[in-house]
C-alpha cells in the first residue's frame, strides 16, 4: 500500500504532481479544521501545512503514521517542533521559495507609503486632484533599518542595493554579515539612524510584541514603519500610538495580532478602523509571500528537501 500525504493550504499543483511521482497518494484538504485534521491524521506519513492550523502538541500525539511535515514559506511557530522531533518527525520549511515575494512587496509597501501611492490614487478616485499635499519623499541616500536577516531580510536587503541607501541590519543571532551597503547593527544604533525599519522575524516568546510602547519610545528620527513577518512582533495598540505621537511617519502592514477578521472582538474592530482609515497606513492581507512564482518555487524546494531526507 502506498503511503499517504495530506495538504492541508493551498499550494500549487507541481507539489501534488511531484510528490505522486515520488510514490505517494495525495489527498487534498485545503480547508481542513483542526478538529476534522485530529480525526484522520493517523492515516498520513506526510503532512504539506502553511499558517493556517496550528500543529500542536495533541495533534502530534495522535500522527502514529506521520515521518515528516513540510511548511510552506517560513516561520515554524505553528508547529511544536519540539515535540515533532521527539517523536522522530522531520519538519521542513521552504524560506527559500518566497523570500523574493516578500522582499518585493516590502518594498512596494515602503515606496506606495513615501510617494503618497495608495492614498493619492484613492483621492483621485474620489473626484480629488491634490498635488501640493501629496508632495513624497525619495528612498535614495535614507538610511534603512532591518530587524532579522533571514532570507526575507536579506532579500529586501539586496532589492535596496540600487536605491543608494545605507541598510543597518540587526540579527541578534547572526554576526559578521556587513558587506557593501548592508552594515552590522546594533539595536540601539538601528533606532537612533534609521529612516526606514522593517521588521522580518519569526514569532516565538522572544519576539512577541517586540515592537511595544518602548520600541517606539527610543526612536530618534520619524522613521517608516514596515512589518511583513508575523503580527504578534507588533503591538497593534502601541503601533497606533506611535502614529498619534509622530513616532512614526506611516506604517505597511502585511500582517496582523489576529487575521481571522470573523472572530473580532470589539476593541480589535475598532483598531482595525483606526488603522484602516489612516492615509499613511496601508495594512494588505498576509499576501507578501504568496506570488504566483512563490508557490512554484516553495513546491519545488519541499520536493528538494523530501528527496535529501529520503536520501539519507
Amino acid at each position: 500500500m502506498k503511503p499517504k500525504v495530506i495538504i492541508t493550504a493551498y499550494a500549487h499543483s507541481s507539489l501534488a504532481q511531484g510528490l505522486e511521482q515520488r510514490g505517494y497518494v495525495v489527498e487534498l484538504h485545503e480547508k481542513i479544521s483542526h478538529n476534522e485534521l485530529l480525526d484522520v491524521i493517523d492515516q498520513y506519513e506526510g503532512m504539506i501545512v502553511s499558517t493556517r492550523i496550528n500543529i500542536d502538541k495533541t495533534l502530534l500525539d495522535k500522527a502514529n503514521s506521520l515521518k515528516w511535515i513540510g511548511r510552506l514559506g517560513s516561520g515554524m511557530e505553528i508547529i511544536d517542533v519540539a515535540h515533532a522531533k521527539a517523536k522522530n518527525i522531520v519538519c521542513m520549511s521552504s524560506p527559500e521559495g518566497n523570500c523574493s515575494s516578500v522582499g518585493e512587496h516590502c518594498l512596494g509597501l515602503l515606496l506606495s507609503l513615501m510617494h503618497k501611492i495608495n492614498s493619492s490614487a484613492i483621492e483621485v478616485t474620489a473626484g480629488k486632484w491634490i498635488r501640493e499635499a501629496n508632495r513624497g519623499m525619495e528612498l535614495g541616500g535614507k538610511t534603512v533599518g532591518i530587524i532579522g536577516l533571514g532570507h526575507t531580510g536579506t532579500s529586501f536587503a539586496k532589492l535596496l542595493s540600487g536605491f543608494g541607501v545605507r541598510v543597518l541590519a540587526h540579527d541578534k543571532y547572526k554576526t559578521g554579515f556587513g558587506a557593501g551597503h548592508v552594515v552590522e547593527s546594533t539595536l540601539e544604533a538601528l533606532l537612533k539612524h534609521a529612516d526606514v525599519i522593517s521588521f522580518h522575524l519569526p514569532l516565538n516568546e522572544e519576539t512577541h510584541h517586540y515592537a511595544n510602547d518602548f520600541f517606539f519610545s527610543r526612536l530618534e528620527k520619524m522613521p517608516y514603519f514596515l512589518n511583513v513577518s508575523r503580527g504578534g512582533v507588533v503591538d497593534t495598540a502601541a503601533l497606533i500610538s506611535a502614529l498619534d505621537q509622530r513616532k512614526i511617519a506611516a506604517a505597511g502592514l502585511d500582517v496582523l495580532e489576529n487575521e481571522d477578521l470573523a472572530t473580532y472582538s470589539t476593541e480589535e474592530k475598532a483598531r482595525l478602523q483606526d488603522l484602516v482609515m489612516r492615509t499613511n497606513v496601508i495594512v494588505t492581507p498576509h499576501i507578501a509571500g504568496s506570488s504566483v512564482e512563490a508557490l512554484v518555487k516553495m513546491a519545488d524546494h519541499l520536493l528538494r528537501k523530501l528527496d535529501l531526507l529520503s536520501a539519507g
